[in-house]
């Protein structure tokens, strides 16, 4: 199992079950491994995240990786089935990722994607705080509002998944500024990925 190869996936993965069943919240409409497994990815005591969206990025990059290098496989499929579950409103959400210590190169009509499970606000204010270096104004239509699920309730988070395509509508270099419209959902890896120069810090490194 994951568990085996993953320490760090184990040790998240109690705490998440141990803060879950704390809060006695019910799960509905995921299942209890989906609940949990959305309370694991947000609570970032152990860095989870980033050591999973490294490896979704790095499993994205061919079908040899994904089947014998990425050890999160679980988790990536209680995330996705988790976003599926949860019912996305009848317009797109209209949220914001702010970053640290990254400058994105995009341009005007690109279609790009994230390439791994992306954390967003449906407030700019909170979003800013996690960085100003780059800002993202997202309008997503599969991204799900997961605050119900997550260990930073008041962040209003809006989980975004990997495979969701986005137009490049504006760039503000002046203001660092990046305007994204979702466009659909691809598996595949026809589209680019969203690239910056640097790692930095934000939801869902």
């Amino acid at each position: 199992s994951d568990f085996l190869r993953n320490s760090q996936f184990e040790n998240q993965w109690s705490n998440a079950t141990k803060e879950w069943e704390s809060k006695k919240r019910e799960p509905a409409p995921l299942s209890l491994e989906q609940a949990i497994a959305l309370m694991a990815y947000t609570t970032n005591v152990t860095g989870l995240y980033r050591a999973f969206n490294r490896a979704v990025r790095e499993a994205g990059s061919s079908g040899s990786k994904y089947r014998e290098e990425f050890h999160f496989k679980s988790l990536h499929f209680l995330l996705t089935r988790a976003l599926q579950r949860l019912s996305g409103p009848k317009d797109c959400l209209k949220v914001f990722r702010g970053v640290r210590g990254v400058q994105f190169t995009a341009k005007k009509g690109d279609e790009i994607r994230f390439g791994q499970f992306t954390s967003t606000s449906l407030s700019r204010k909170v979003a800013q705080g996690y960085g100003k270096d780059t800002m993202f104004t997202v309008r997503t239509c599969h991204g799900r509002d997961i605050q119900g699920f997550s260990y930073h309730k008041s962040e209003q988070e809006v989980l975004i998944p990997p495979f969701e395509v986005f137009e490049v509508i504006e760039v503000d270099k002046e203001k660092k500024e990046i305007e994204l419209s979702s466009t659909r959902n691809f598996s595949n890896h026809e589209c680019q990925w969203l690239k910056g120069d640097t790692v930095g810090t934000a939801w869902g490194d």
